[in-house]
């Protein structure tokens, strides 16, 4: 069967360092599978990708059948907007897939703009449980599809006898709270001196990298945190390796892919319940669960994971399990089957 063409637009930014987005591996996914696949848009500054996503809507209007759209909260839901006003110009139908912790109380705000937007779609997917949940209000019949991942990149290694190894992995971003890291790190010190860190991930430009290197120099700790920056997506499981424990210290969240990554890895999690994380996550089961931005209960989830008989070994085992329902092979079908679907409707 000949598979239609399929315009796919969100931010392809990886080339110019930025953290690699889920539309990136979806597009590379399916032209495996043989769709003819157009992406935009892959440049950096905001008003030209706007501008290209635009023009690549239109320009090659006669090249595909039907869209999906990322939509994420603030200047990028406008976006959104007018490409998909441009699709319904061009009389292509679109999906499009919701994205992001903050996206809920952006709807709150502005109810009418995301109805409307919603309910022109031939179909909305969400990656989390936590997202169809709170934007049902606004379309009924969200459809569940998972970040997915290819599990098998993904190495996993049994923690049963854990060592006080953490590792962070998010962008530097203020919503990302990366200063309860350094915090957590100082109160385990107290009991495990060889406790060591490894915050990985990109400057964001707010000046949250800046402060957790700072306080961490006033905490005492800077000599047990490491900071090798943004890493290629490709070597996430080599940085995974080097801890035992993940450390996800978020104030706002949906899926973060990251944990999925520390979950196929076998790492023993302990995170924020925020957003979508307690949707995701089951508090003893295969994480440690903690209010946000409270040190001292990160630090003592910390340390039960590092001296309760069992606890290791059953948080990173079921982790494992968890990661497996993600894998490509479940997803990329339910993908597949939804964008035939849209496609007849061109």
């Amino acid at each position: 069967m000949t598979k239609p063409g399929i315009l796919l637009v969100g931010n392809f930014l990886s080339t110019s360092g930025f953290t690699r987005g889920v539309c990136e591996d979806l597009a590379e996914r399916l032209t495996q599978a043989g769709w003819p696949v157009i992406t935009t848009s892959h440049k950096p500054a905001r008003l030209p990708r706007l501008a290209d996503m635009v023009a690549t809507a239109w320009r090659r209007r006669h090249e595909y059948a039907a869209a999906q759209v990322d939509v994420y909260s603030g200047p990028s839901f406008l976006w959104a907007k007018v490409v998909c006003w441009v699709l319904r110009r061009t009389g292509k139908p679109y999906v499009l897939t919701l994205h992001g912790g903050a996206l809920p109380a952006f709807a709150r705000r502005w109810p009418g703009r995301v109805c409307r937007l919603l309910r022109s779609a031939a179909v909305v997917t969400t990656p989390s449980h936590y997202l169809r949940e709170q934007m049902r209000p606004y379309r009924p019949d969200l459809r569940l599809l998972p970040n997915p991942l290819d599990i098998g990149r993904y190495p996993f290694v049994l923690r049963q006898r854990p060592q006080p190894r953490l590792v962070w992995l998010r962008a530097f971003h203020h919503i990302y709270n990366s200063t309860l890291a350094p915090r957590v790190v100082a109160l385990l010190a107290r009991e495990f001196p060889d406790v060591h860190l490894t915050m990985v991930g990109p400057d964001k430009g707010d000046g949250s990298l800046q402060a957790t290197q700072h306080l961490a120099a006033e905490l005492g700790v800077a000599d047990r945190i490491a900071w090798p920056g943004g890493v290629p997506k490709a070597d996430v499981p080599v940085w995974m390796s080097q801890g035992d424990i993940f450390l996800n210290t978020t104030n706002v969240d949906n899926t973060p892919v990251s944990v999925l990554e520390a979950l196929a890895c076998g790492l023993c999690v302990v995170s924020t319940n925020v957003g979508g994380i307690p949707y995701l996550l089951e508090h003893e089961d295969d994480a440690l669960l903690v209010p946000p931005d409270d040190a001292e209960a990160m630090a003592a989830a910390v340390r039960r994971v590092l001296v309760e008989p069992g606890l290791a070994e059953r948080l990173s085992c079921n982790a494992r399990k968890k990661a497996e329902g993600f894998d490509w092979s479940v997803v990329l079908p339910q993908w597949e089957r939804l964008l035939l679907e849209v496609s007849d409707y061109a």
